[in-house]
């Protein structure tokens, strides 16, 4: 069984080295979809019963390993020295600095990795973190999937 949880955040970002308009400075309302597959949960009087595991648990989980810390934050490149010296010169500035320019795709494959050990089987239901799906736009997206082993 797959369940889906979706969640959103607002965050600014550019892409240094693009030839068009997203190597300027500028935010995006993300949506963030976790998928987890598991075997539905089987325990007569538990909460969780009849779950893969609880939606407001999927939530709480991304939000603290993961929404809340890039909500409302630049997330810039480390390299990307002119931007990192800026934001660094803003008092209190909530900033995010990755190791990786922050496309879509690399925040995706980012965000799996984060969450990917927040989503811990604790009912013996095989509960692993399938796919992280980052809306960058509506029309505009990256998924990072489990590699098959």
């Amino acid at each position: 069984m797959f369940v889906t949880r979706r969640l959103e955040f607002d965050a600014g970002h550019r892409i240094p080295d693009h030839k068009s308009q997203c190597r300027h400075l500028h935010g995006h309302r993300y949506a963030l979809e976790v998928t987890l597959a598991g075997e539905i949960i089987r325990q007569a009087g538990d909460p969780a019963n009849g779950m893969v595991m609880d939606f407001s648990e999927v939530k709480a989980l991304a939000k603290s390993h993961l929404v809340d810390l890039w909500d409302h934050a630049f997330l810039v490149y480390e390299g990307d020295v002119p931007v990192v010296d800026f934001l660094a010169s803003l008092p209190g500035h909530k900033t995010v600095i990755l190791d990786c320019i922050p496309t879509a795709e690399n925040l995706a494959e980012k965000a799996f990795r984060i969450l990917d050990a927040a989503y811990r089987d604790t009912y013996g239901n095989h509960l692993r973190l399938e796919r992280v799906r980052l809306y960058e736009t509506p029309n505009c997206w990256a998924d990072a999937v489990r590699a098959e082993a």
